[in-house]
């Protein structure tokens, strides 16, 4: 039985290297798309996952691909179309060092994935069905990922979800919001970020926390960026800072958190409502250790680190044995 199975894009990230004299950026190429970075992470710490999604039938789909199966995922999910090319993502820096990012996805072929392509087997065999929103943005996929989320709720099992707000994907912000809303009201754990809760309410991140528990998440995970992490379930709840490191690269750091975390939880074995506060504390300190060593290399899949240097730094920034909890 598979731990994890995830729907959405798979996708090259172009990060800046250098720039010329003109502004000019070298751009170096890095697989990515956030549901592929999560089982990335799910995968490296122990989880069995596969990946339903769509490339194209070409060389950097092919790249993706054997990505993957390097990395233990599954890939029998994955459709290599010949009608659209595989979707490309751009993260440059703007004046003030924060991200920016384009895409050349119009379309791209993660949001072709037809629900008659998906084999609904691999939703009943898998313990967590895990989406984002930007499988949302655009038809057929979505009704695609609707469906998918439909049957594996139906099917009794667990549903993560990550908005991933990505603007310049979007149509407008009222329909980013209708639709992260509904991935919302779809899950039992929810990673979502600081700017997303200010996104959707306008509020603080505990608050935002509350009203996604209200929207009947049973686990919330809010990350802070630097300033760390919040998680938080309906009876305990615990923040921790992310441990110094020297970082040049953060792209798919908020991934690999959400898939570390979602590691912790399966080892754990008990219901997400059940998660005590040592219980979160282990959680949420692993993600955080895992998220940040990840910055101190390139991309995102190549970036996850080993097991035994996430337990290390856990010691060494939180000064706790890493099974203390248990």
């Amino acid at each position: 039985m598979l731990d994890v199975v995830a729907l959405g894009e798979l996708l090259i990230d172009f990060t800046c290297v250098s720039a010329d004299a003109g502004g000019y950026p070298t751009m170096a190429a890095h697989p990515g798309g956030a549901p592929a970075n999560f089982l990335a992470a799910v995968t490296k710490f122990g989880g069995k996952t596969a990946l339903l999604g769509k490339v194209g039938a070409d060389t950097f789909g092919r790249l993706l691909t054997g990505t993957l199966e390097k990395a233990g995922i599954e890939t029998r999910g994955i459709v290599a179309s010949s009608d659209v090319f595989t979707t490309l993502a751009f993260v440059t820096l703007d004046e003030h060092g924060d991200r920016e990012f384009a895409f050349s996805r119009k379309p791209g072929a993660d949001t072709q994935l037809r629900w008659e392509e998906i084999d609904p087997a691999m939703l009943a065999e898998s313990r967590v069905f895990h989406f984002g929103s930007l499988s949302c943005t655009d038809e057929p996929a979505r009704t695609a990922t609707q469906k998918a989320a439909a049957y594996a709720r139906a099917h009794g099992r667990l549903v993560t979800y990550d908005p991933n707000y990505r603007a310049p994907l979007w149509k407008t912000e009222q329909e980013a919001r209708e639709q992260i809303l509904w991935g919302l009201s779809q899950a039992d754990i929810v990673k979502i970020s600081d700017e997303e809760t200010q996104f959707l309410w306008d509020c603080s991140p505990e608050e935002g926390a509350e009203r996604v528990l209200a929207l009947g998440a049973k686990l919330v995970m809010v990350t802070l960026g630097p300033k760390g992490c919040l998680l938080k379930n309906k009876q305990a709840d615990f923040s921790c800072g992310c441990p110094k490191v020297h970082p040049i690269d953060t792209t798919g750091a908020g991934d690999i958190f959400g898939g570390s975390a979602v590691s912790r939880f399966l080892e754990l074995g008990k219901a997400p409502e059940a998660l005590t506060r040592d219980d979160l504390a282990y959680m949420a300190r692993y993600a955080a250790a895992a998220a940040s060593l990840s910055t101190e290399a390139s991309g995102a899949i190549p970036s996850i680190p080993k097991k035994e240097a996430v337990l290390q730094k856990m010691q060494e920034a939180y000064c706790v044995q890493a099974d203390a909890h248990r």
